[in-house]
């Protein structure tokens, strides 16, 4: 409409062609797609928050903490591909978005985050708030910039969400000061673009099938950049045709179905484990959408097994990652140019491989049955699992209790094990299992987070509560700091500056308006885990946890044994 009339001017716009920057900017996210926007508006976002409040396309979800919205936001762009998007108000709204942006960057999920300023032309109230946001954010950020200009809002607009959607995704900020937001202006959106990635170079797909057919024991490892649902087609087709054994790292779990025969194990823990055993008698890996910031479950060596990088980009060299082949482009293309070209060897021998995996079940079976109570983690990630539909998402924050369950949870489907191995940060389990809630309502949803990440954002509990979501939220706790007492145990230090008190979780859930929930016994947690996951509502469960044998389990025992093998 106001197009039309600014071109039935013949290009001159009068006053009454012209709106408010923040009408524009409201109207290029519409352009986006962009379905919500969360956070804590502040003084200098009430413009485009007025702007907000007119559109019928785009809800605000209020949070009680910045980094909440953050990692809700962040979460979105992990489950759709789409730009997540989150605003705040400037000085501290804006640095409590920092961990939530370096989450999402780390990560590579795409999030866009807005935060307002003072107005920019004159000083208003001195230096009262203001911190240079966009220096601050250029370093965990794709693109990081202060709009200046009403008229520069689309193209601004437009190129954040191209740089955050574009591999590898990640976050981008917009400071929007709000002399800028009041401000009027002629200029209109920008539509979407489309842009296809160019597919891996003939040659260098050559090289990669040479390699393999020259093998003997060639491995797959399957890292987050491949959890793409035309990738995951690829490499289920890929290992159906030639018989290669896969590994996940823990962000690739769920890429390929783990009840799959070939399927290795996850590389939970640093190194010593049954699958890091496996990877070192491969003579060839095959390393699918890897990146630096997920610890590589091998460690390469001059002399070492080929090792075969597929991915966006090229590989960023590190002392423990130095590929000799490069196939980059399209990873899902990729993978399917070397299924079509490789022919599956008589000589590839994958017995020793496997026998790693059997070790490992057979080691876990007899742990997961042990139903001492407090509960015992391997028997915890076993009934979890039995409760669990096979489309269940689990949310996991970050503590110990990460290990056990990237190990012995196996995964069916994509983006149903979400769990953070780039930032890993605590205080993003529960709102992680918020958004998972709200995109997919007709799902089981659970956070599963450790007593000292829980307190890091339990106050989401009350949005979560009103907005009316279903999810289950289950505390594992040990009233300490466990994953960095696992640690101080394993250095041979004093059990020393790590525990603490913890209010009584049942009637702080009650509190919010959820239900609560203790477990009692291993029996009850089963009773406990059905009666929450078939009912409606939000429900936190106290889950008192055993960690007295995480240091001998998966510091000794599982590396004596894989030895052995």
């Amino acid at each position: 409409m106001l197009w039309e009339a600014f071109a039935a001017t013949g290009g001159t716009a009068t006053m009454s062609d012209k709106q408010k920057a923040s009408d524009l900017f409201i109207e290029c996210l519409e352009e986006e797609g962009v379905e919500y926007i969360f956070g804590v508006p502040g003084e200098e976002n009430l413009d485009f928050l007025e702007s907000l409040s007119n559109s019928d396309k785009i809800k605000l979800v209020l949070t009680r903490h910045e980094q909440g919205a953050g990692f809700m936001a962040a979460t979105y762009g992990r489950h759709t591909g789409k730009t997540g998007v989150c605003v705040a108000t400037l000085g501290p709204g804006a640095t409590n978005f920092v961990t939530a942006g370096a989450y999402a960057q780390l990560g590579g999920m795409p999030m866009l985050m807005i935060t307002g300023q003072k107005p920019i032309k004159k000083s208003k109230q001195g230096r009262f708030q203001i911190l240079d946001v966009v220096d601050m954010m250029g370093p965990i950020t794709k693109f990081a910039h202060q709009l200046a200009a009403g008229d520069n809002i689309p193209s601004r607009v437009r190129e954040a969400f191209r740089l955050a959607e574009e591999e590898k995704p990640g976050a981008v900020h917009l400071e929007f000061p709000e002399d800028i937001a009041e401000e009027l202006t002629d200029s209109r959106p920008i539509p979407r673009s489309v842009a296809r990635r160019p597919s891996a170079e003939p040659k260098a797909v050559r090289m990669a099938v040479q390699a393999l057919e020259e093998a003997k024991s060639p491995v797959l490892v399957i890292g987050a950049g491949a959890n793409r649902k035309m990738t995951g087609r690829m490499l289920h087709q890929f290992i159906e045709k030639t018989g290669i054994p896969f590994v996940t790292t823990q962000m690739g779990k769920g890429v390929i179905d783990e009840r799959h025969p070939l399927f290795l194990g996850c590389a939970a823990l640093s190194a010593g484990d049954f699958v890091h055993r496996a990877i070192e008698d491969s003579d060839c890996i095959v390393n699918i959408g890897h990146d630096v910031i997920e610890k590589p479950p091998f460690f390469m060596k001059p002399g070492g097994p080929t090792v075969i990088h597929v991915s966006t980009k090229t590989a960023e060299v590190d002392p423990v990652y130095f590929p000799q082949i490069e196939v980059i482009g399209d990873i899902a293309n990729a993978i399917w140019q070397i299924k079509e070209d490789v022919v599956p060897q008589g000589k590839w021998n994958f017995d020793h491989i496997l026998a790693y995996r059997t070790a490992e079940k057979e080691h876990t079976a007899p742990l997961a049955d042990d139903a001492r109570f407090p509960i015992f983690p391997p028997h915890l990630v076993q009934q979890i699992r039995h409760a669990m539909p096979e489309d269940g998402i689990i949310c996991l924050d970050n503590g110990v209790y990460k290990i056990w369950f990237a190990r012995n949870y196996t995964a069916y489907l994509p983006n149903t094990v979400l769990l953070d191995n780039a930032l890993a940060t605590m205080g993003a389990g529960l709102p992680s299992a918020m958004m998972s809630a709200m995109v997919y309502p007709g799902r089981k949803v659970m956070a599963i987070c450790g007593d000292g990440g829980f307190m890091m954002n339990s106050q989401e509990m009350e949005t979560a509560v009103r907005l009316g979501l279903n999810m289950t939220v289950l505390i594992l706790r040990d009233d300490a700091y466990g994953m960095i007492r696992w640690k101080q145990a394993n250095m041979g230090f004093k059990d020393w500056g790590l525990t603490y008190g913890n209010p009584d979780f049942v009637q702080y859930a009650q509190s919010y308006g959820a239900k609560g929930h203790r477990v009692e016994s291993a029996d009850h947690l089963k009773e406990v885990l059905d009666h929450c996951l078939s009912t409606d509502g939000v429900h936190l469960i106290d889950c008192p946890v055993d960690y007295s044998e995480n240091d001998q389990i998966l510091n000794h025992d599982i590396k004596e044994l894989s030895a052995k093998l």
